[in-house]
């Protein structure tokens, strides 16, 4: 008999413990494998141990639980999640939902409602094993649109620092490739995207005629200015200085 893998991941080891003893999980072909106590830590051990099923909170310290969620969902499409949270907010639970998430639990959970999960997942597993369900790409959409998002807001905040692609992807707990394929899929790759939100910020540096274009190329990020010109001719088809003369004529 096929055994489906355990993580419980939870800021209070109590639960961890509490949870990964009160239910059956033989009954349900289960193991727990491991326990976490930060999400941190639980991404770790979910890269080292491929669990089946992960029970974890969402709302630990320095951790954003959605984010975590659909990075979770987006690079272990196989994953189930369920949740397990004192946070009871509509709308989040509905985000979650949205994102791939089997179940949203809300502490402190009855039983019964522990088992009814655990029994629609074992049955669903089971369905997965024999080849009568399948988990599509299509099922991660969700999950890969919000983490692109996510990337691409981290950008629009930070485009000014020297930022690298593994700088943004640690920030949605993805690996560097896997973000590199998720914005390869936009059509368009990180330097692209990073691009294209600096020189839309030069634009806007450039209605200042008091600030140089060395100046500009360093507040939005580049390392030189050579670099600069070149990418500003990429994306408006022209220099930074014609831009700037054709904004003065216009004014």
């Amino acid at each position: 008999m096929n055994m489906y893998k355990v993580l419980i991941v939870d800021d209070e080891p109590i639960i961890a413990e509490g949870l990964k003893k009160i239910v059956d999980w033989q009954k349900y072909s289960c193991v727990v494998v491991g326990t976490a106590s930060s999400g941190k830590e639980g991404l770790e051990m979910v890269e080292k141990l491929s669990p089946d099923i992960l029970f974890t909170d969402i709302r630990m310290p320095g951790m954003d639980g959605l984010t975590m969620i659909a990075a979770l969902r987006s690079e272990h499409r196989d994953l189930q999640v369920i949740i397990l949270t004192g946070y009871r907010d509509f709308d989040y639970a509905r985000q979650a939902l949205t994102l791939g998430v089997f179940r949203y639990l809300v502490k402190p959970s009855r039983m019964k409602e522990l088992d009814e999960a655990m029994e629609s997942l074992s049955e669903r597993l089971a369905k997965l094993d024999e080849g009568k369900e399948k988990t599509s790409e299509s099922d991660n959409t969700s999950a890969n649109n919000f983490i692109v998002r996510q990337a691409i807001s981290y950008m629009e905040q930070h485009y000014m620092e020297r930022l690298q692609l593994t700088d943004v992807a640690d920030k949605v707990y993805v690996s560097h490739w896997h973000l590199s394929k998720l914005l390869n899929s936009t059509g368009k790759s990180f330097s692209d995207v990073l691009g294209e939100i600096r020189i839309e910020n030069a634009k806007k540096l450039m209605e200042d005629s008091s600030l140089h274009i060395s100046d500009i190329s360093d507040m939005v990020g580049f390392a030189d200015t050579a670099h600069f010109s070149r990418v500003f001719k990429k994306y408006t088809g022209m220099s930074a200085n014609e831009y700037r003369n054709k904004m003065k004529l216009r004014s």
